[in-house]
């Protein structure tokens, strides 16, 4: 099985940016750690970031015939972009939704994720561990869901909100 893991804008700066917000780990280096757990319960994990809206979406739609499960850090897009959230909702991937920051904590405007409706959980405020709960979370799930698949011989279970 394999995961698409989505990096939104300004995540490239991982390590610089804010240091004091956001830590000192780099993109390379958190990713560099989920591809290693990815790796040890025997998942694909592919990564992709851009700073672009258009181009995100056109991620998550090449997720929808080459990944069973999606990790998104919208960024800044989380708190606006109908596109992305549109678009991970025309996918029908479970998605997990993860921050860095506690975005319930951050300033009122960064505190409303849109992308929260479609995800099946959220990880925040862990710093870079949340890319790591949130990959352990979607192993969970893509499990779960193999195993159902396979008690069912092969079919969807109906009404399974894993099945997104």
């Amino acid at each position: 099985m394999k995961i698409k893991v989505i990096h939104g804008p300004n995540l490239n700066l991982l390590g610089r940016r804010e240091v004091h917000i956001y830590g000192p780990m780099t993109l390379d280096q958190i990713e560099t750690n989920m591809k290693m757990v990815a790796q040890q319960a025997g998942f694909d994990i592919d990564f992709y970031q851009s700073n672009s809206e258009g181009d995100i979406v056109d991620a998550i739609q090449g997720a929808m015939e080459d990944s069973d499960g999606i990790i998104i850090n919208p960024g800044a897009y989380s708190h606006y972009s109908i596109a992305i959230l549109d678009a991970l909702r025309a996918v029908q991937k479970p998605v997990v939704e993860v921050h860095l920051t506690n975005i319930a904590q951050r300033e009122e405007y960064r505190r409303k994720s849109l992308i929260s409706e479609v995800a099946v959980g959220v990880v925040s405020g862990f710093g870079p561990y949340s890319y790591h709960l949130g990959l352990l979370a979607m192993i969970q799930i893509l499990n779960e869901i193999a195993q159902q698949r396979q008690m069912a011989g092969g079919r969807p279970t109906p009404g399974n909100p894993a099945n997104r």
